[in-house]
């Protein structure tokens, strides 16, 4: 997203202006800002959604049309025969071509989370790994020589 924008999802002079005239002009206007401003980050994935659940509904549309025109109900026709078959066989291709990009999107899109998923495991392995080094002071026991660990409230629950 670009971040030198002037109304963008942050708190900005600009943004917040805006909420204050949309507040004053009329509150739902005020509302929507407020809303921008603190989800507004959010908005690519949804807009990729929708778009994604959109084409899904409607490729069934463009299929029934397809269906249509090739048994002449449809205004695809051209009247030329060696057109209409070249035609029909580009757009099979680009469906197929449309195909092989989305299902790549979608593993993608599975790499990516995979790829947060172990990122947030490690941060979260490495906090736990300080958290019990800091929980975990060494003390000597001078009767019988031996160094002992305290452990704090709670630490032994997520042991081996």
């Amino acid at each position: 997203m670009n971040t030198s924008a002037l109304i963008r999802p942050a708190w900005t002079p600009a943004t917040i202006a805006l909420m204050v005239i949309g507040f004053m002009v009329f509150w739902p206007l005020g509302f929507a800002m407020l809303a921008y401003i603190i989800w507004g980050d959010r908005l690519e994935g949804f807009k990729r959604d929708v778009n994604r659940a959109t084409d899904g509904i409607f490729a069934g549309c463009r299929r029934g049309s397809d269906k249509a025109a090739r048994w002449g109900h449809g205004s695809a026709r051209t009247g030329n025969v060696a057109f209409d078959d070249w035609r029909e066989k580009e757009l099979e291709r680009l469906a197929e071509e449309r195909r092989k990009l989305d299902e790549m999107l979608t593993e993608f899109d599975d790499y990516a989370r995979e790829l947060r998923r172990a990122k947030d495991q490690d941060e979260f392995d490495r906090f736990m790994a300080n958290r019990n080094k800091s929980t975990a002071p060494a003390k000597n026991d001078a009767s019988t020589g031996t160094t002992t660990t305290k452990r704090g409230k709670g630490s032994n629950l997520l042991d081996d």
